[in-house]
């Protein structure tokens, strides 16, 4: 490791990127990042114009969190007794192959039961490659530096999911004027190679993972993720918040009702709503970033939750377009508070021959919460909306409303059931007291 990084100075916001190992390592995932937002866009449009069915979009998310679940303890595994630098290039090999499968598929219009195999090839990927990079991130910087590295590698995503989109939907109209049979098949192949420009990128860290003793893949090792996170009450109790923060909380599967029948806002107006999520938490990343680490990480932690159930309950409520984006920014901005300290705890308490096994625990009660948090909005939307007059606008802001008040109850919960969180000192890898 270089000076940067063998004597870190706590003052400087940029120190992170002295250090090359992390600079390449940031660098392909913004890029890589960048082409899976703009596959997904591509995706969803190449299946509605070919399907015209709902049912088919539905699809995309049970393919990929099929992959999830039944992946997701063995990629842990292997992620704490395999080297994790060539785990991740390994994973980016197998999702830049999924994107040309579904180039090809696009290009001979095959059968979209392809699409679906293809997706759920790439969910496998990306199910092996959180974990891995999750933890190989504590390899490329020093403890001191990890809540910064952490800011940035959220920032950079939450940029990519701005820019991603936008560019992809930009894209596909302009492709459909020049190749109106085959828009989609040249985002795939972009997205192709993003991948592997993240792999080329990831070649030349230097940084690397030893295992120091491996251990064969049993029932007792894959549960001792689950066995090390429900015995570390400050992480148990931290990724219980967030889940049903996320469970309750989240109200982007409901937006193009809000966006259509009470904002009247029309196609223009959701994509702005749905914009205003990642630009609030990239713009709360530059913020953190530019701030010394925090001093009681754990009551920022609490109250950001807190503002997020109340932000909620103001976009439930809002008649107004830009009170509800207000409302949507506020939610991404605190938001990224609670991935900055949840993602940094979890690696930091984290012995590092469990790193990958916990990460993956920690993917699989946020990844499945997000799936199950837009059927439960959805749900509760449509019986309210039905017992009342089937009005789906105040069905809408009844499941919203109320989902922001069960946020708010569960960090009292949480704060009571854990006074380990709200005690925590400072992100900056300094032991609780």
């Amino acid at each position: 490791m270089n000076a940067a990084a063998a004597n870190p100075d706590p003052q400087d916001h940029y120190a992170v990127f002295r250090i090359r190992d992390f600079r390449l390592y940031l660098s392909g995932r913004l890029i890589a990042v960048l082409g899976q937002q703009m596959l997904t866009v591509a995706v969803f449009w190449e299946l509605y114009e070919r399907t015209g069915s709902a049912l088919a979009l539905g699809f995309v998310g049970l393919s990929e969190m099929i992959a999830m679940v039944l992946l997701t303890l063995p990629a842990g595994h292997l992620a704490d007794n395999y080297n994790r630098k060539r785990i991740i290039l390994g994973a980016l090999a197998v999702s830049s192959c999924a994107s040309l499968g579904l180039a090809l598929i696009s290009w001979f219009h095959a059968d979209v039961r392809w699409i679906y195999a293809c997706l759920c090839t790439a969910a496998a990927s990306r199910t092996f490659l959180w974990p891995a990079s999750s933890a190989f991130l504590t390899s490329l910087v020093p403890r001191e530096l990890f809540s910064r590295a952490v800011t940035w590698n959220s920032g950079t995503f939450q940029l990519a999911s701005v820019a991603g989109p936008a560019l992809g939907g930009a894209l596909i109209a302009l492709l459909k004027i020049y190749s109106p049979d085959h828009p989609a098949a040249f985002i795939y192949v972009f997205a192709m190679v993003t991948a592997l420009t993240c792999f080329t990128s990831v070649c030349f860290v230097r940084a690397t993972h030893v295992v120091a003793q491996r251990e064969d893949m049993t029932l007792k090792s894959l549960a001792a993720g689950f066995k090390f996170v429900f015995s570390t009450r400050v992480i148990l109790g931290i990724i219980t918040l967030d889940m049903f923060a996320v469970l309750l909380g989240g109200a982007t599967a409901l937006l193009p009702v809000f966006a259509k029948e009470i904002l009247h806002a029309g196609p223009g107006g959701l994509g702005l709503l749905q914009s205003a999520l990642p630009v609030g938490a990239f713009s709360c990343a530059l913020f953190l970033a530019h701030r010394p680490p925090m001093e009681k990480a754990g009551r920022a932690l609490l109250w950001s939750v807190v503002a997020f159930g109340l932000a909620t309950i103001g976009f439930g409520l809002s008649q107004w377009f830009w009170v509800s984006f207000a409302m949507l920014f506020i939610c991404g901005a605190v938001d990224n508070v609670s991935v900055v300290v949840r993602h940094t705890l979890v690696q930091l308490l984290t012995p590092d021959e469990k790193r990958g096994r916990v990460s993956s625990v920690n993917a699989l009660f946020i990844g499945t919460s997000n799936e199950l948090g837009g059927f439960e909005s959805g749900t509760v939307a449509y019986l309210c909306g039905k017992f009342i007059g089937n009005t789906a606008a105040m069905g809408a802001m009844i499941s919203v409303v109320t989902g922001g008040i069960g946020t708010i109850l569960v960090v009292g919960a949480v704060a009571w059931f854990w006074p380990e969180i709200r005690k925590y000192g400072r992100l900056d890898g300094t032991p609780p007291a």
